[in-house]
């Protein structure tokens, strides 16, 4: 008798079907939905003053909440004349940190500061024991592409190269999500190439924008104002790479998934690219980007891990409370506390 044929990669397509959406879930999105659409977009206001509609709570979203124990240094960019910020958050036990996670924050290359990230880098260090640094990269559209690339290339050297004489640790995970996905993943691959007796425990990489093309179908088609849709990520990619055509921005320092994983891998410490943790929503419109970037990254026989969130929309990882969120963080704590075993 023969058996029926399989296939070689395998779905759990639960996770994609809409009756496995919860009530909770449809409650969180209309909310985000609502608190997206009760007033202007950036392109609408313009990008300053929409981050400072957005610093004083004024965008639907509460304002960012800033902690004392956290600090800002500086390093010296490839600029003459410059500095790029990093902010700090160090273990609250004053015990000594095992190592340092160097996070990259999201807002479509347009929005957001390193000192937004005061919160998730507590919980980063304290629940890790690590040294939590976040990145003040530079941004569009006042400074396109590869400004962004530059500041976060320039700050990880910074920590491969000086990080356990200045921190007494060394550069263990490399996180960031949405656009923060992007210049997480285009950095953790130039240093495969710059720095390749670095190794990365690991990457975690929450709905994570690879492709700046703006041409996989789930971003061209999604126009529910999840807090985002197709046009606003449509302006971010124009606000990012400005005067470019799609060809353009298949170069891989702009849309990392374009780039030669399988090339990166064979020359990475034991033959694989570091350990990645992705995580989305199945009502996201990156959702394409992460199944496929998850999937170049297996292939090359690097492990990937896929955690999907039925319904869950883009930045669901945000919301307090919420239990997709919640499961997501202890996918994050199951992840890096299996690589960090042994450090």
């Amino acid at each position: 008798m023969t058996m029926p044929l399989t296939s070689d990669i395998a779905i759990d397509a639960s996770k994609f079907s809409l009756e496995n959406v919860s009530e909770e879930t449809i409650g969180v999105n209309n909310f985000i939905e609502r608190a997206t659409s009760s007033g202007p977009t950036w392109q609408e206001v313009g990008p300053v003053k929409f981050r400072e509609m957005r610093e004083n709570g004024k965008t639907g979203f509460a304002a960012p909440v800033y902690l004392p124990a956290a600090k800002d240094v500086v390093v010296s960019s490839r600029d003459a004349g410059r500095d790029i910020a990093l902010r700090v958050y160090s273990p609250d036990n004053g015990q000594p940190s095992k190592g340092l996670f160097l996070h990259i924050h999201g807002g479509g290359f347009v929005m957001g500061t390193h000192q937004h990230q005061d919160g998730k880098l507590r919980e980063y260090a304290n629940t890790f024991q690590l040294t939590a640094l976040s990145v003040d990269y530079r941004l569009a559209p006042e400074n396109p592409w590869p400004a962004q690339v530059h500041d976060c290339i320039d700050a990880v050297e910074y920590l491969v190269d000086k990080g356990e004489h200045i921190f007494s640790a060394r550069l263990l995970f490399i996180s960031g999500e949405s656009a923060g996905g992007n210049l997480a993943a285009t950095t953790a691959f130039h240093l495969l190439r710059a720095r390749p007796n670095h190794k990365i425990a690991g990457l975690i990489l929450p709905y994570g924008w690879f492709d700046v093309t703006q041409n996989l179908p789930m971003v061209t088609t999604f126009e529910r104002r999840l807090l985002v849709n197709n046009a606003k990520m449509l302006g971010f990619a124009m606000a990012y790479a400005p005067n470019t055509t799609i060809e353009e921005r298949r170069n891989p320092r702009i849309s990392p998934i374009y780039d030669d994983m399988r090339g990166l891998a064979k020359g990475a410490p034991g033959g694989k690219l570091p350990p990645a943790l992705f995580l989305c929503g199945t009502e996201d419109p990156l959702l394409d980007d992460t199944l496929l970037m998850a999937m170049k990254w297996m292939i090359t026989g690097s492990e990937a891990i896929v955690k999907i969130y039925p319904g869950a929309c883009h930045a669901f990882t945000a919301v307090p409370g919420f239990k997709a969120a919640e499961e997501a963080w202890e996918a994050t704590v199951e992840f890096m506390r299996e690589k960090m075993k042994g450090i």
